[in-house]
């Protein structure tokens, strides 16, 4: 049992937070603050935001210190991490904090990401879903060296979604190149973050492709989910598509369900196949039946 404690990177209210939160369980984490004198309304579902003042008295009463993706790794392996689905917010916060551990100080582009992820037609290809692949890029890769280019383009993989495979990937590429060059980043890094958006389109990286295996694999680890997740994916996919009559959207369904079955490998990362290969499997064969 342990409590951990992030850096204080979080700007709100004229100062910066940190988030505490137990490996096993929020009773522990609740008696921790309690003895800390942490108040009640800081709680968030599943941490404390606490303020940067009391990050010193927090580590000295025995919180351990991590960065923070070692953090969210670890409340996600303790199964006490909160879906984003069930905030019932905006998620504009938790995005925002991730935006500015990528690329800060660039407030308008993540604002126009942020606005083209909430539309309205979107269901299952919204702000929850580039929330997700966020979360599971945080499993798959090295807290310590977070790739960037791979976290720009999970942010504009789906950021141009019609429904119409393809053309959403190329145009959220050709997104990626014009934002992303005029916010002045290196051209090498504008011309990977675009190759990997457009990798999205039928997630087959070649073998020696890392970069595109990360991505990759996070875009594809709703697949994996338990039955409970896998039938709200489902339900969000068929919204999106909600402008298809029934016949022909079970047809074309049926044969994405085939060709993700048939794909070798489904996910390229060894991290990717130990969590989600079986259960993806089990789920497509399911959903196919």
């Amino acid at each position: 049992m342990a409590v951990y404690v992030d850096p204080p990177l979080w700007p709100a209210h004229g100062t910066h937070f940190s988030h505490l939160i137990s490996d096993t369980s929020i009773e522990e984490l609740h008696a921790f603050a309690v003895d800390a004198g942490i108040p009640e309304r800081a709680f968030d579902g599943d941490h404390y935001d606490v303020a940067e003042a009391r990050y010193g008295a927090l580590v000295a009463a025995g919180a351990i210190p991590v960065e923070g993706r070692i953090l969210v790794r670890k409340l996600i392996a303790s199964g006490l991490r909160i879906p984003a689905r069930r905030r019932g917010e905006t998620l504009k916060v938790p995005l925002l904090n991730r935006w500015n551990g990528v690329l800060p100080g660039r407030d308008a582009l993540f604002l126009d990401l942020l606005d083209r992820w909430g539309e309205e037609h979107r269901k299952y290809h919204g702000r929850t879903h580039l929330l997700a692949v966020l979360e599971a890029l945080d499993v798959l890769t090295d807290p310590a060296d977070p790739p960037r280019t791979v976290l720009l383009a999970a942010w504009f993989h789906d950021a141009v979604y019609r429904g119409i495979a393809g053309q959403d990937e190329e145009e959220s590429a050709r997104l990626a190149e014009d934002t992303l060059e005029r916010a002045g980043l290196p051209y090498a890094e504008v011309d990977e973050v675009a190759r990997l958006v457009r990798l999205t389109a039928d997630h087959r990286p070649a073998p020696e492709d890392d970069a595109g295996a990360l991505l990759s694999d996070a875009d594809l680890s709703v697949l994996g989910g338990d039955p409970e997740a896998y039938a709200r994916y489902l339900a969000a996919v068929r919204e999106d598509f909600a402008h298809i009559g029934d016949d022909d959207f079970a047809a074309g369904r049926a044969a994405v369900v085939r060709q993700l079955l048939q794909q070798e490998p489904l996910f390229h990362t060894s991290r990717g196949r130990e969590l989600w290969l079986a259960a993806a499997r089990r789920n497509l064969q399911g959903e196919l039946a």
